[in-house]
C-alpha cells in the first residue's frame, strides 16, 4: 500500500490566527494505528486547529513498528514538513507511544535543532507494569500472536511491523533504560499531559483494561497511567474535572463524538495557542 507523504490531508479555511504558530504542527500517532485520509486517527482535531490558523501535518509511522524504526519514519516526515512549509523547525504533538518515537528521533537521530517543542499526551514514559504482567505469558504465545498482527498490518501498509518487540519496549525495565539513554535535548521545549477515566463504566471499551491498569499503575485512561505520562514540564490532567473523565481514545477524538462538559477540539486549540504564545 502506497504510503502518504507528509502533506496535511485535511483542509479548512482559517477563521482566526489563534493557532498560527511560528513552526508547523506535526501530529505523531500512537501504537496500533496508522494515519489515514478517511479514518483520521486524530478525529476532528486537525480541522479544528487549521480553522484557527495552524499548519497541520502527519508523521505516518508504522502502527506496530519499534521505537527505532518509527523514529526514522518520523524524521523523514519532519524533514518533508520543513521542506513543504519552508519552516526551520516543527512542533511535535504526540499521543501514546508516538511520544517515545518522537523522543528517540530528537535525541538519537540528530534532530534536536529541527524540533521547537514536543508535547506528549498519555505517553507511557515510565513504561507499564500492566505490560510487564501481560508479557509474562510464554514467549511462544506472544510471538504467535505477533505473527498474525504483523501479517495483518504489513498488508495494511506497515513497512516493518514488530508486534513483540514494540510491546516489550513498553515494559518498565525498558523505560528505565530508554530514559537513561535518551535525555531531553537543550533547545527543545518538552511538556506533557495526562488523562484519566473516573471509573470503569465511564468507557465500556476500556472497562477491563482500566481495572487492570488501575490495579498495577493507579489512575489511568484505560491504557496509560497518569504517573507514567509525566515528562518534561508536566501540565497536569486535561479535563481533570467531571464525573466521566477521558479515555485513551477520547483524548484523540477517535470516535468523533462530543462528550458532556468536555470540548476535545478546544483542548488542542488551547495547547497550540499556548505554543504560539511561547513564540513556537
Amino acid at each position: 500500500m502506497k504510503r502518504e507523504n507528509a502533506k496535511s490531508v485535511v483542509t479548512a479555511v482559517a477563521a482566526s490566527s489563534a493557532c498560527a504558530t511560528e513552526y508547523p504542527i506535526v501530529l505523531v500517532h500512537g501504537l496500533g494505528f496508522r494515519d489515514r485520509k478517511l479514518l483520521n486517527y486524530w478525529g476532528r482535531i486537525p480541522k479544528a486547529l487549521q480553522a484557527e490558523g495552524a499548519t497541520v501535518l502527519y508523521s505516518h509511522q508504522d502502527a506496530w513498528g519499534t521505537i527505532e524504526h518509527n523514529a526514522a519514519t518520523v524524521k523523514r516526515a519532519v524533514l518533508a514538513a520543513m521542506e513543504e512549509t519552508g519552516a526551520e523547525k516543527v512542533n511535535l504533538l504526540a499521543h501514546s507511544k508516538g511520544g517515545l518515537d518522537a523522543r528517540y528521533m530528537i535525541s538519537a537521530l540528530d534532530m534536536a535543532d529541527k524540533v521547537a517543542s514536543l508535547t506528549t499526551i498519555s505517553t507511557p514514559h515510565m513504561g507499564s507494569k500492566t505490560m510487564d504482567w501481560i508479557l509474562r505469558a510464554p514467549k511462544w504465545l506472544c510471538r504467535f500472536a505477533g505473527f498474525f498482527v504483523n501479517t495483518t498490518f504489513k498488508v495494511l501498509g506497515d513497512e516493518k511491523p514488530d508486534f513483540y518487540r514494540a510491546s516489550c519496549q513498553l515494559k518498565t525495565a525498558s523505560a528505565v533504560s530508554f530514559n537513561e539513554a535518551h535525555k531531553d535535548c537543550e533547545g527543545v521545549y518538552y511538556q506533557s499531559y495526562a488523562v484519566s477515566l473516573r471509573r470503569a463504566r465511564s468507557d465500556f471499551m476500556f472497562a477491563l483494561p482500566y481495572r487492570v491498569v488501575k490495579h498495577f499503575d493507579g489512575a489511568n485512561d484505560g491504557i496509560v497511567s497518569v504517573e507514567s505520562a509525566k515528562w518534561g514540564v508536566f501540565r497536569g490532567e486535561l479535563a481533570e474535572t467531571g464525573r466521566r473523565g477521558l479515555s485513551h481514545a477520547d483524548i484523540v477524538d477517535m470516535r468523533r463524538r462530543d462528550l458532556q462538559g468536555v470540548d476535545i477540539r478546544g483542548l488542542y486549540v488551547g495547547i497550540v495557542r499556548e505554543l504560539k504564545d511561547r513564540g513556537l
